[in-house]
């Protein structure tokens, strides 16, 4: 394995696939057939392919904590994600917050998983997100942050991400332009 990787890590709901808006809040699909990649996600996760980054998905699922959806319907929807998208691994917190674990977002837990299992540098690794927990974690891993700006009715980010996009494709732009030649 090369001493240092880099890696993007990203944010399933409302990053790579629509969320479901109910009050300008987001909430994750139900089900695979409630599930809609964003367009242009494929394109995006290309282009940050070619340069050599490791795609890690790094996502929260409360809602099976809460008994609102069950661990089959959220590994379904992973499977299905991965076999149309470039995405090397999925890591997942099952947990809501009165477990206080290390592992759901803004806690780092899982981006550290992910860098010690990959050998990744998190200071040349990226976090996207469209959630101040998303931003957080980023910054508390090392990474710079990305935050797409959706437009939710909820919590901003307290600390300002690296920088602010409107899309999947502005966030992926702006990477592009800004991470260090690998190898470097």
């Amino acid at each position: 394995m090369p001493m240092s990787r880099r890696a993007v890590f990203l944010d399933r709901d409302g990053v790579l696939n629509e969320v479901v808006l109910r009050d300008a809040k987001p909430y994750p699909p139900a089900n695979l057939s409630d599930l809609h990649v964003m367009p242009g996600a494929e394109e995006c996760l290309a282009d940050l392919k070619r340069l050599g980054f490791l795609l890690i998905v790094i996502t929260n699922q409360p809602d099976v904590a809460r008994g609102k959806q069950t661990k089959a319907a959220v590994e379904e929807m992973h499977s299905f994600l991965a076999g149309r998208l470039p995405i090397d691994e999925t890591y997942v917190c099952y947990h809501d917050d009165a477990d206080h674990c290390e592992c759901r977002k803004p806690a780092p837990g899982l981006l550290l998983e992910a860098a010690r299992k990959h050998g990744i540098e998190l200071a040349e690794s990226f976090m996207i997100g469209d959630r101040w927990r998303d931003v957080e974690a980023g910054q508390r891993a090392g990474c710079k942050t990305v935050f797409i700006n959706n437009g939710y009715a909820e919590k901003q980010p307290q600390i300002p991400p690296t920088f602010e996009a409107s899309s999947l494709r502005t966030a992926a732009n702006w990477i592009i332009a800004n991470a260090s030649p690998a190898g470097t």
